[in-house]
């Protein structure tokens, strides 16, 4: 169990840092940037990665039942449109409301997905890690207050319009619900992919680059869609002519890296944390990648100028978060 959580850990580290180096992009409008990292992270890593670490990889494909592949693969590109709204999101209310609010929908929803699909385990297990989620959804809260109240400082010293705020937001929340599909196929496909792995040969770790491969890929088809269509209504691709192009594709190419290696080792640990391990493992996951992306929002200057309150209100939601994860893996050990 031990090693299951490290891996979430490790896992929420790298999520939560994937986004950064947007920051850095030059002469990329919001479509440029985002619609080359998804290009990079859903077709081109899963790919390599694929070719290089899985053995007898199409055997393992057609070993797949198709009603199983079918549901991972709805899933999965419901998940690519709630990742493109994520991004979407950040841009209108900044990465640490962005991601708060993101992902406090996904832990709330998305940990509950494998009970519904699993079935729910004993009362003193099931209850212990419910309140542990129910104390990280308190401190994703208390985040997203502290944005909230950022963002009333900065209109009054600007002209930014509120509408701004209550967009994000909404688009925050509706790309979490999606993006829940993401959990929906790890957990239906996990158990299949894993025995379809070692049969061929591999070493248990690879199913997580399998089950990664499909959930990527499928999601990158609506992806996809979305921002060639944006890029063109837009006349926006002339932006990749640049001096800048170089800098900007190692930039988007390190953020792929980050966030499919992410997902890959979040996959491992679900499934070396055992019986609870898609729900206990998610919380952990998203939750510790919260708490990343704020660190990175702070360190990026990003709360500088936030009112004391707010940022007081920041500090107790990451409190809040890290009780609930010890909370929540606490509930896991008692199996």
């Amino acid at each position: 169990m031990i090693e299951g959580i490290l891996w979430s850990v490790f896992a929420g580290l790298m999520l939560g840092l994937y986004a950064l180096p947007e920051k850095f992009t030059k002469e990329f409008e919001f479509e440029n940037t985002w619609g080359l990292f998804f290009m990079i992270n859903t077709f081109i890593i899963p790919n390599i990665a694929a070719y290089l670490m899985v053995d007898n990889f199409g055997d393992i494909l057609l070993s797949i039942p198709t009603n199983v592949l079918v549901g991972m693969g709805i899933a999965s590109f419901l998940w690519g449109i709630g990742v493109m709204m994520w991004g979407k999101a950040i841009n209108y209310i900044g990465l640490s409301l962005g991601f708060s609010l993101f992902i406090g929908t996904i832990i709330l929803i998305g940990s509950l997905i494998p009970f519904m699909i699993d079935g729910i385990p004993e009362v003193h297990v099931f209850g212990t890690i419910m309140l542990g989620i129910m104390i990280v959804l308190i401190g994703v809260m208390s985040n997203g207050r502290a944005g909230l109240l950022k963002q009333k400082e900065s209109e009054k010293e600007s002209e930014v319009k509120s509408d701004s705020m209550v967009t994000g937001i909404a688009i925050a929340v509706v790309g979490g619900l999606l993006a829940t599909g993401f959990n929906y196929a790890n957990t239906v496909g996990g158990g299949v992919i894993y025995e379809a792995c070692v049969a061929n040969g591999n070493p248990e770790w690879v199913s997580a680059i399998v089950v990664m491969y499909i959930i990527y890929i499928f999601g990158g088809l609506s992806i996809a869609s979305y921002f060639i269509y944006q890029l063109s209504a837009k006349k926006l691709w002339h932006n990749f002519i640049t001096p800048s192009f170089p800098k900007n594709t190692l930039l988007t190419t390190l953020m792929g890296i980050f966030n499919f290696s992410a997902s890959a080792l979040f996959a491992y640990a679900a499934f070396k944390l055992g019986q609870n391990g898609g729900t206990v493992g998610y919380a952990i996951f998203n939750t510790v990648s919260v708490g990343v992306a704020i660190i990175g929002g702070l360190i990026t200057k990003e709360w500088i100028e936030a009112p004391k309150q707010a940022k007081q209100s920041l500090y107790v939601g990451l409190s809040c978060m890290i009780v609930g994860i010890t909370v929540i893996a606490f509930g896991n050990s008692l199996i």
